[in-house]
């Protein structure tokens, strides 16, 4: 419930009349190509996000060494 939250007092009748409204703007063959975009688009983010980690704890590990090293 909490999910929908952000949906306000739109209903089942609101939801068909948008989906209905997607689907001619795209077209049914348009919208899956739309949405493996968009599933490439956050797989790309992601993936980004880790290596930005991933890079963060690597220099932190390196001061750490130093660290160890200079005792």
């Amino acid at each position: 419930m909490a999910q929908l939250l952000f949906l306000g007092n739109v209903g089942t009748s609101e939801i068909i009349i948008i989906a209905l409204v997607v689907v001619l703007l795209f077209g049914g063959k348009k919208i899956p190509e739309l949405m493996g975009g968009i599933g490439k688009g956050v797989r790309s983010f992601k993936k980004g996000m880790n290596e930005i980690e991933e890079e963060i704890n690597k220099e932190v590990d390196k001061k750490e060494v130093e660290k160890k090293e200079e005792k």
